[in-house]
């Protein structure tokens, strides 16, 4: 708006100039020419009411230019305040928006921090699971507590024993109690780490590959003899024992590429299992030791029910023998009916004989008859 006040100015001022050069080159010609004095002044005063004329026009103009200055800038300032108004809106949403992403930021960081902690004693946990796997006593006592752990989770503590002696003086890891046949059973805990890891870092090198398969499988037949030779006695024991690996791992390597050592310990009569299909093997004999409680439960209930029915024969015949007596009170009780009612009979007619007429038993003669007599039944 300056501007174009400025510019409306320098117009007006380029007239009145154009206006005074016009008027002097006038008053040049006029002395030249020898114009009259009153046609200049006629002149000078045309121009004076041109240059009137052009100052009001001008400040018209400049009134208007004013008033649509004051309007723009009215305009200017509500926009800027509508401006100002939505962007104070979109901050504070934005910061409303941080915030939130903030919080749930510091939350997943917090659950991100837990997670780093369960990672951090996890890792802790497998080194020491490592060390204790890396000793062979640890990690004997490693599968006996595992042992421990799924046979008393499935049986009830009659039905095993752990490191009982037997007649021979050893002792395995744990002794199933179960009835003849086929009477107790022994399970022996081994874990073949050392040969199972150098199998596995052996991978696809036929080099070293055939020697570790070797020792593994040496291991495992080691195992089964060891166990066949100390924990199978005839007249003591079962016929077969189990050799227990506590690692499923271990379990599905043998069973997938050892399958000669399998049926070597079929020969011996040693089950190998792994704590799956131990868990299913100690199922199998709770329900052995439960259908042989039932059994028993079952001769005692049979002769408990024989003595039940020597019982009832008793009762039987007391019953009898109240029914007898009941038989005998009733016709006692009949025959005592008979009788009163008789009396009864008999004491209606000496009643009607008191009845009679005075007179009528004045002209009679003293009575000769006997008195009637009772007969006794």
């Amino acid at each position: 708006m300056d501007s174009l006040v400025i510019l409306v100015a320098v117009v007006a001022t380029a007239v009145a100039v154009v206006l005074g050069l016009f008027l002097l080159r006038e008053r040049q010609r006029s002395a030249h020419h020898g114009v009259r004095e009153g046609e200049l002044a006629a002149l000078t005063g045309r121009l004076a009411q041109m240059a009137e004329s052009q100052a009001a026009v001008q400040a018209r103009i400049t009134d208007q230019l004013q008033a649509q200055e004051r309007q723009m800038a009215k305009a200017v300032e509500d926009r800027l305040e509508s401006f100002s108004k939505r962007v104070g809106d979109r901050l504070n949403e934005s910061a409303t928006k941080s915030q939130t992403t903030l919080t749930e930021l510091r939350e997943r960081l917090a659950v991100i921090d837990k997670a780093q902690q369960n990672l951090a004693e996890l890792s802790g946990q497998m080194v020491g699971l490592q060390d204790i796997l890396a000793n062979k006593q640890a990690r004997g006592a490693f599968g006996e507590v595992q042992l421990r752990d799924l046979v008393e989770a499935a049986l009830p503590p009659s039905a095993y024993a752990f490191q009982a002696t037997l007649g021979n003086g050893r002792r395995p890891d744990c002794l199933l109690n179960l009835p003849n046949p086929p009477g107790p059973i022994a399970i022996d805990a081994k874990f073949p780490l050392e040969s199972y890891e150098a199998l596995r870092a052996a991978g696809s090198d036929e080099a070293a590959l055939a020697p570790a398969r070797r020792a593994f499988a040496q291991d495992l037949k080691r195992h089964v003899q060891d166990i066949a030779a100390r924990y199978i006695l005839a007249g003591e024991t079962a016929e077969s024992a189990l050799l227990f690996l506590p690692s499923e791992a271990v379990y599905a390597e043998l069973h997938a590429n050892f399958r000669s050592v399998v049926e070597e310990s079929y020969k011996a009569r040693v089950w190998i299992v792994s704590p799956t299909t131990l868990m299913a093997t100690l199922h199998t004999v709770r329900a052995v030791l439960k259908d042989v409680r039932m059994r028993e439960q079952a001769g005692i209930i049979q002769t408990e029910v024989e003595k039940m029915m020597g019982d009832v024969l008793r009762l039987d015949k007391r019953v009898n023998n109240l029914e007898s007596h009941f038989e005998m009170a009733r016709r006692d009780i009949h025959e005592i009916r008979t009788s009163s009612g008789k009396i009864l009979r008999r004491g209606e007619k000496i009643g009607e004989l008191e009845l009679e007429d005075d007179g009528a038993a004045a002209t009679l003669e003293p009575a000769s008859a006997p008195p009637p007599q009772i007969t006794k039944h």
